[in-house]
Parts: C-alpha cells; structure tokens; sequence
C-alpha cells in the first residue's frame, strides 16, 4: 500500500503544480491541515514527529454545539469529530504529503470506527481549509479508491473547515506526557512504530 501511496503521490504532486491557490499562501509559509482518524491522542502523536509541522493541537470540529466538553463528544450527541489541527511550514512538507500520512496511519474503510474505539467522533474525516486542499483530498481519495489500495472503499468525509474548539489541556501532548499508561502503550505505541518504520525519512 505505501508504493501505491507513493505512486499517487507523485502525480498528485505534478497534476497540481501548475495551479495556483492564494488561499494556501500565508504568513511565514504555514498552512493549516485538520484531520480526523480516531482517537486525536494518536493522531496528534503522529503528526507532531513530522519534519515541518510546527504544531499540533488536538480539538473538536464539525458538529452543532458551541464549545462542547469531552464528555458531550464522547456521548455522540454533537456531531464532532476528535481532530487534529495541524500547523506546518509547506516549503517542508505538502498538504499531499500530509495526507499521506493521513491515509496510511488509520483505517479510512471503516464508518465511525478505529480499533477498539466506536462512535461518530472517530469517524476519518479531512476538513480542507482552502480550495486547493479540497481538489488534492478529493483526487487523492478518488484515486486510492480506483487503485484498490485498501480493500474496501474509502468513506473519509472530505468538508470544509468551520469552527474548532481546543480539547481540554489534559489532552494536548497526550502520548508524551502518558506513555506509561495503558492505552499509549497498547494502541498508540504499536501505531507509532510503524508510522517510524514507513516514514523515516520524513521525521524530525
């Protein structure tokens, strides 16, 4: 699946290298990225050992409630997403390279589902904060889907970004600051490896 990724990546890149997007460009060469693929524990975890990501913040989007706590997210009522908000320098890394990650570190076949954690808040999810993010997520996820690199469809909701709301501070950092804890140890460290194994050449 990564030489497929990979593969896609390379024509993604050069489909789209001859159009030009103001939106993207902003102070300092930082864009933003907001994605979703269950738990944001580990998907802050992730992200944050990219070279070029400058931060990464863990929070809720796409649901109806201001404001909404843990607790409410995690009873399903509000319609968010666990997401990860992630800030990075793209004269270091792309948004395609980004959503390689993405892609090849969850299961995106699966409908409100990752591992042992259930419910619409897990559900794989990218909200494009520009136009051009749009047209990459959508020809990226059309293409998988054709190249039959996951055995089932890919059923990652592609919206646009609205309103974020920053997670509780006991869950910025979660992996670092926990990995003694069970669940770091059983679900986020066994994803981390591999993530460090398929991209080395792309950590700090």
């Amino acid at each position: 699946m990564k030489n497929t990724i990979l593969l896609l990546l390379t024509m993604l890149t050069i489909s789209c290298s001859s159009q030009v997007d103001e939106e993207i460009i902003e102070m300092d060469n930082e864009e933003v990225a907001v994605l979703g693929a269950g738990c944001f524990w580990c998907v802050e975890a992730v992200f944050t050992e990219l070279i070029g990501v400058v931060s990464v913040t863990s929070g809720y989007t796409g649901g109806d409630v201001v404001n909404p706590t843990y607790q409410e997210v995690c009873s399903g009522q509000t319609g968010h997403v666990e997401v990860a908000k992630i800030i990075f320098d793209s004269t270091v890394i792309s948004y395609q390279e980004i959503l390689e990650v993405f892609w090849q570190t969850h299961n995106p076949t699966t409908l409100n589902k990752q591992g042992y954690d259930e419910g619409t808040q897990y559900r794989s999810a990218i909200f494009y904060t520009s136009e051009h993010q749009k047209e990459i997520a959508v020809h990226f996820k059309e293409q998988l889907n054709k190249s039959g690199a996951w055995e089932n469809p890919i059923i990652t909701e592609i919206n646009p970004f609205g309103e974020f709301y920053h997670a509780e501070d006991y869950h910025q950092n979660y992996y670092a600051l926990n990995g003694e804890k069970q669940y770091c140890k059983s679900v986020i460290q066994p994803k981390m490896e591999k993530f460090r194994k398929a991209f080395s050449d792309k950590l700090k």
